[in-house]
């Protein structure tokens, strides 16, 4: 699919709780349907404690294609090449390769690659995904140091309905749902233990993506072999490669992501798991360093497998200063408070964005306890402007909202939108109301109760408040949406049909209308237009379909 796809943000989940004594809906049991949803997306072995069983194991060996020590593999994309040169230009490009490898590298493999087939001399490896590393550019679109064993890559989610695992917004899922956890935990009663093992299931796989010093994993699938085929995630045979950010070829925005994933959960673990949390906590700081000393974006690193699916356009230097400041909280060491602070004069880019692809507004509400007293505060500030960019009532307001009362910025998979504001409307809130202020938006003053109001408006739309009478909850309600863009969701369980559902086998489900095999409870999807029109059946428009993973 060449839509972008979009990441779920899990602050519609602790909206609910917050605002379940002003009950226009079962909040609860939105919320459990919410922490749900992680089993469905799961990759790996599955426990037996899995609740959503009609989803297997899968993934099995993510990560072991990686093998013989300090081999250089050298792939080439050979269907691109031909693209670009002549037979002979191909001929002369492998030679010029197989130079620098024997002769400098003194170690190589030439691995051809195309969309569906690798061959090579030896088994394909990858431990980096270095697109453009080459003077040729585009078509030599890997060069990296592979090591004595495979690394262990299983486990981590899917992406959205995928079967991919983009590390970048799978990394900020993570971080707020430890922030929901560590702000709400002792709202969520008994979901409270099966939110920690999501949390868990995701650190796991960080540990592991991040175990090879100077390599940071940032995904692990071929987007365009996943995306040319509609196979259950137990079935797949698509390529599993590997993609790793290293020293010479950085991924800043990825690597501190996962740091701030990591340091955010050491908090979440630190009484119940102190070693574990001690690990997380260790490993976030080395992340870090790694993220900051070998700056530069995935985008050009990696490129095609992180463009046009999960580009960062916003830049990485927002994600330094978010794994940072969540460093800071962690610790409590003065060189991350000092590093937000120094930073955070000089970037960039809107104070008014949050999301997996910008930290502005995420890191001045972060920080604002910390300097919640302080006279004149930027964090403050722009915490405050961003409140005001929000509230319809606002005359600085920088959102419409739709007829029904929806929130939307630009861009698709509007709900990604709303349940991240609204997220952040709820946190300030509370740390509004513990430091006794509001905030003022010209004549308007907006007590930490309103915020708390339009958040509710927001869930309250989703849940099925709207227009359509349709909650944009999948399971939730009577009227939800039945056809999801979802591979797992729309195939048949392996528990009755039991063949294999091969790449393009499974495409009568995706062309058909009727609703999906298996329902993923829990599932956001993209929501409406800004008319609060969605077309519940129409399976290709993904942008309204699509999930929020």
């Amino acid at each position: 699919m060449s839509v972008l796809k979009r990441v779920v943000v899990f602050g519609v989940v602790i909206t609910m709780v917050m605002v379940m004594r002003v009950a226009s809906h079962d909040y609860g049991d939105a919320l459990t349907k919410s922490i749900l949803f992680f089993e469905g997306q799961r990759s790996g072995k599955l426990p037996p404690t899995q609740r959503m069983t009609w989803r297997k194991d899968s993934g099995l060996r993510d990560g072991f294609q990686i093998g013989v020590s300090l081999v250089l593999c050298i792939y080439i994309n050979a269907s691109s090449l031909i693209n670009h040169f002549t037979f002979m230009s191909v001929t002369i490009a492998i030679a010029i390769a197989l130079f620098w490898a024997t002769v400098v590298q003194k170690k190589a493999n030439i691995c051809f690659k195309n969309r569906h087939l690798q061959y090579a001399n030896y088994p394909p490896v990858v431990s980096g995904q270095l697109v453009g590393a080459s003077p040729f550019g585009r078509p030599l679109t890997s060069l990296g140091l592979t090591t004595a064993q495979p690394v262990d890559l299983v486990g981590g989610y899917y992406d959205a309905g995928d079967n991919v695992k983009f590390n970048f917004p799978m990394a900020f899922s993570t971080t707020m749902l430890a922030w929901s956890v560590l702000d709400f935990g002792d709202f969520m009663g008994p979901d409270l233990p099966h939110a920690l093992e999501a949390i868990k299931w995701a650190t796991d796989y960080f540990l592991k993506a991040t175990s090879i010093p100077g390599f940071v994993f940032v995904q692990v699938g071929d987007p365009y072999g996943d995306h040319n085929c509609w196979e259950r995630p137990e079935d797949m045979d698509t390529p599993r490669v590997p993609y790793a950010a290293s020293k010479q070829f950085p991924g800043s925005e990825v690597s501190a992501e996962i740091a701030a994933a990591l340091a955010a959960s050491s908090m979440v673990f630190r009484s119940s798991n102190p070693a574990y949390s001690a690990r997380l906590l260790k490993r976030a700081a080395m992340v870090f360093d790694f993220a900051n000393n070998y700056q530069g974006s995935y985008n050009e690193s990696i490129g095609r497998g992180a463009c046009p699916f999960y580009c960062d356009f916003n830049g990485y230097h927002d994600e330094l200063i978010w794994g940072a400041a969540w460093l800071s909280k962690a610790t409590q060491e003065p060189k991350y408070w000092d590093y937000v602070v120094k930073n955070m004069a000089t970037l960039g880019g809107s104070i008014f964005e949050f999301g997996w692809d910008s930290k502005h507004s995420g890191i001045n509400i972060l920080v604002s306890p910390k300097v919640m007293s302080s006279s004149g505060s930027s964090f403050i500030t722009n915490a405050d402007c961003f409140v005001c960019s929000l509230l319809p009532e606002s005359p600085t307001k920088s959102v419409t909202y739709s007829p029904g009362g929806l929130m939307f910025k630009p861009g698709g998979s509007n709900l990604q939108h709303a349940t991240a504001l609204s997220f952040l409307l709820i946190v300030y809130s509370r740390y509004l109301q513990a430091a006794n202020r509001s905030v003022h938006c010209g004549s308007v003053v907006a007590t930490p109760s309103r915020l708390v109001e339009v958040a509710k408006t927001q869930v309250d739309y989703i849940l099925g408040s709207n227009p359509s009478g349709l909650s944009y909850m999948v399971g939730y309600g009577l009227k939800f949406p039945q056809r999801i863009h979802h591979r797992g969701s729309s195939l048949p369980s392996i528990s009755t049909f039991h063949g294999h559902i091969g790449c393009h086998d499974g495409n009568s489900y995706l062309a058909t209308k009727m609703p999906n095999q298996n329902v993923l409870v829990g599932a956001v999807v993209g929501g409406p237009n800004n008319n609060d029109h969605f077309l519940i059946v129409v399976s290709i428009l993904v942008n309204q379909n699509q999930l929020h993973t």
